[in-house]
């Protein structure tokens, strides 16, 4: 295409542009005169304007002597001579106004493109070098071209080559109809202004609209130009950074018939699973690919059309309406021009200057209109058949297109587009000196302005038109865009028509606005409701996305999210972890308190170790009462009763003492249960450990020359050796809470869902020295009482205290493994546990026989019956 335009360039400036001087830089004069299409009217002030009149043209054959001027436009086209005649019609009252441009007359000359780039291209360079034959130059080379400003031209890649070589000069150029968003580039194109949105608001508007139907999984078609490449560009680009969705696939439509390449497209669609289809592209283009649809019966489809042809007549036929109705489309903004089919009603062949064909565009149309001809025919304008035109023919009897004023889109781009070049021109001549914008606060004049002073107004420009809208341009030329938004509504009785269902603009208050009125809006499918079209179901609460490898972010599994972690919105990309005190619901929706975990009175293993507690408590509370109350007799009164209910005290405090393991820890209870617990049971074995000790020293004294060692066992030493003993312990758990003390922690670890309470030894040195200070005790026991385990039956306790310790070493051995394997209130358990189990031995092996003899056996319960046995036995 570029290189195309190139040639195009070339072709021109070295055979046209350029001129011959008959003296040095005194006079120009035109190498050759081109024949063109047009109308003309004079004034003070001319205006250009280039339009669409004529479908297409024939290229004569390419030789090296072919001229532009002998190309052969083809297919006349009413609308398109509409748009030359609202120029027309606007010029005119704009003269008529006394508020608008006093004291100045505007002109204008206006030419058909023929939808051919090299005739477009030659109208533009006719406009701004002047048809006259030959012309003075000035010393300076400058001056005023031959016309103010250009309105056009309709497409995108005409108005791209026209605006490369015309903007060089600063010529303003207004677009009605060229929406290439490449056109807002304000380095190459300084003078383009449109009064038609660009392609990047027509995309973001097409998008907006994506969005609001939650389609996310969409099928992009272009045409093979300028205006769908850089529509897909732009279109690609925004879908990414807005995050609306994706494109399932993106194909360019082929020029003229390739029946292969439309098959192969179209069998893509059927295949696709997505239910939209986005085109931008022209008429022809959509006539083509709806051929081919048809011949598939391809249906299921909602398509949303470009601007280019979402008001196209010819592709709503009841042969087409089965499968384009429905059609969402984005329009040009629709207006109200008040008397212009009076205006258009008034043309005649007459009306017009006939000098040089200057009214050829004028009776081109008459003559498609009445089917007839003038005579002579323009050389190289001949359309075939009909009879004489007489001019008498009336133009309000015969039904055509030209005088259809009910939807002028188009036509209202182009009235905004003269409106803008006039109040630029008004701003400028109502200028005062010393007060202008130029250097030294000066003005221009029309004998003195220069192109680039004009634009400067141009770009400052702002007015409302009499429909209400406002019409500015912004740092890169473009006006505040809006559209209409379109819908295709298929009656059944084969009637078709298109709707206004919303509009979508963007205003320097609001900013962008889309409202739709869904409620008028037509389906064409048997729900009546907008289809789903997405590539993958929306992810619920609870889940995230995980994208497919080698697809497009729109295609996704619902993955559960993990424990601890959740999410509360549809399509959420990641789960959002539950703060520490929370746990996921089951549904992953939400985030639940964690349960609280810890050794409670209410459950009912902390009932029972409560219950077997208390229990211990009670039945050393009997056996002490029981000891109490037989204190006098020889079993209580054997081997210092004293220390026998010492033993019983700290029992019951061991048993006690488990309680502080039970019920939510607190720091008091946390620094308490270790130290009651080692405490305690230091007084019990140290106690236990005296106890075995006297027995030996007894059996010692009992023999000849002994007796000296019972004064280091007497009362006084033994309550000093217990005393003793468990102050080291007591002065073990000082320093163990002094340094680092037992607290109470959450603990998050065991459980995901779970916070269980706990406490923390604080230091395991404290922890281990404790249990083994108790545990180096109890061995010590243990060996003197195995030592004295075959004494005489009078000393037969150290029997008891043997086994009574085999059990409570047994106990602490088996409760280490098991402590450290235990999480949470399960450890807690263990250890009450071996505190309950390592008590009740103490006080079932150590008193169980006595209480046996003092309650079921009083006999045995004498000083005779003792001393008996042990004669006997010595």
């Amino acid at each position: 295409m570029f290189l195309y335009v190139d040639l195009i360039l070339i072709l021109f400036f070295s055979s046209f542009f350029l001129s011959e001087s008959s003296s040095v830089l005194s006079s120009c004069r035109l190498r050759r005169q081109f024949y063109l299409n047009g109308i003309h009217k004079p004034g003070d002030v001319m205006l250009g304007g280039l339009f669409e009149v004529h479908y297409t043209s024939i290229f004569p054959e390419l030789t090296f002597t072919s001229e532009p001027s002998k190309l052969s436009c083809q297919g006349f086209d009413p609308p398109g001579f509409r748009h030359a005649m609202t120029m027309a019609f606007a010029i005119d009252e704009i003269n008529r106004n006394s508020n608008l441009l006093p004291n100045v007359t505007l002109g204008y000359s206006l030419y058909d493109n023929c939808a051919t780039l090299v005739i477009g291209f030659s109208a533009a360079l006719s406009l701004v070098s002047g048809r006259e034959e030959q012309f003075l130059l000035l010393e300076n080379c400058s001056g005023t071209s031959p016309v103010l400003g250009i309105v056009g031209d309709s497409f995108s890649t005409f108005s791209i080559a026209t605006s490369d070589v015309i903007g060089l000069f600063n010529l303003p150029i207004v677009s009605y109809f060229a929406t290439c968003s490449c056109l807002s580039d304000r380095h190459r194109f300084p003078s383009f202004f449109r009064t038609i949105p660009s392609d990047a608001f027509q995309v973001h508007a097409m998008i907006q609209i994506l969005k609001h139907f939650g389609w996310t999984w969409a099928g992009l078609l272009i045409s093979d130009d300028d205006y769908g490449h850089h529509a897909a560009q732009s279109f690609q680009t925004e879908l990414v950074q807005s995050g609306g969705g994706c494109l399932a696939y993106t194909e360019i439509l082929p020029w003229g018939e390739n029946t292969a390449e439309l098959w192969r497209i179209v069998q893509m669609m059927k295949k696709s699973t997505a239910r939209v289809v986005i085109v931008f592209a022209h008429q022809i283009t959509m006539i083509q690919l709806m051929e081919e649809v048809v011949r598939q019966n391809v249906t299921g489809l909602q398509w949303m059309a470009s601007e280019a042809w979402t008001t196209a007549a010819v592709l709503q036929t009841p042969h087409l309406m089965p499968y384009l109705g429905g059609t969402l489309g984005i329009a040009i903004r629709r207006g109200e021009i008040p008397g212009l089919r009076d205006f258009l009603l008034r043309t005649h062949p007459d009306l017009y200057d006939n000098n040089n064909h200057g009214n050829s565009m004028v009776r081109m149309f008459w003559e498609h209109t009445f089917q007839c001809r003038f005579p002579p025919p323009p050389a190289g304008w001949v359309e075939s058949g009909g009879a004489i035109c007489t001019g008498e023919e009336v133009l309000e009897s015969v039904e055509t297109e030209f005088l259809d004023v009910s939807n002028l889109r188009p036509e209202y781009n182009i009235y905004k587009a003269v409106y803008a070049l006039a109040y630029a021109l008004d701003d400028m001549l109502q200028c005062t000196p010393g007060r202008g914008p130029f250097s030294g606060n000066s003005c221009t004049t029309l004998q003195t302005m220069e192109p680039w002073k004009f634009l400067h107004y141009l770009e400052k420009v702002n007015f409302t038109t009499s429909f209400g809208d406002q019409v500015s341009f912004d740092e890169n030329g473009d006006a505040l865009p809006i559209y209409d938004v379109m819908n295709w509504l298929w009656i059944p009785d084969g009637r078709t028509k298109v709707q206004n269902v919303g509009v979508v603009k963007k205003t320097t208050l609001t900013g962008e606005e889309l409202t739709l009125d869904e409620d008028k809006i037509f389906w064409n499918f048997d729900s009546k409701q907008p289809p789903r079209s997405v590539c993958s179901e929306s992810c619920p609460p609870g889940t995230r996305m995980a994208r497919k490898n080698g697809q497009p972010v729109c295609c996704f599994d619902c993955v559960l999210c993990s424990e601890g972690k959740f999410s509360n919105k549809p399509d959420s990309v990641e789960c959002t972890s539950c703060p520490e005190d929370f746990a996921s619901s089951p549904q992953r929706d939400h985030c639940v308190p964690k349960k609280i975990e810890f050794l409670s009175y209410h459950e009912p293993l902390g009932i029972c170790l409560t219950s077997t507690s208390l229990l211990g408590t009670f039945i050393c509370a009997v056996v002490l009462g029981i000891f109490i109350h037989h204190r006098s007799t020889p079993v209580v009164r054997a081997n210092n009763s004293e220390l026998s209910f010492l033993i019983l005290m700290s029992l019951k405090l061991c048993f006690l003492c488990s309680l502080l393991f039970i019920g939510r820890p607190r720091l008091w209870t946390c620094q308490m249960r270790h130290a009651a617990f080692g405490i305690s049971f230091v007084l019990c074995v140290s106690c236990i450990l005296v106890k075995t000790m006297v027995v030996l020293a007894v059996f010692k004294a009992s023999k000849p020359g002994g007796g000296a060692s019972l004064k280091w066992f007497g009362a006084v030493q033994q309550r000093g050796t217990v005393l003793l003993l468990t102050c080291i312990q007591a002065a073990i758990c000082v320093v163990w809470i002094v340094s680092a003390s037992p607290l109470p922690h959450k603990n998050t670890q065991y459980h995901s869902d779970k916070i269980v309470y706990e406490c923390v030894v604080g230091s395991t040195v404290g922890f281990a020295v404790l249990l083994g200070y108790i545990g180096l005790l109890a061995i010590l026991s243990f060996l003197l009482a195995f030592l004295a385990r075959n004494l005489p039956d009078n000393f037969n306790e150290a029997k008891l205290i043997t086994f009574s310790m085999l059990i409570f070493c047994a106990v602490w051995v088996a409760f280490v493994p098991a402590y450290v394997n235990s999480p949470g209130k399960y450890a807690d358990a263990v250890e009450v546990f071996a505190i309950l189990a390592s008590s009740f031995g103490l006080l079932v092996a150590l008193f169980g026989p006595k209480c046996y003899i003092i309650l079921l056996r009083p006999e045995r319960n004498t000083k005779k019956a003792i001393m008996g046995r042990a004669t006997s036995k010595s």
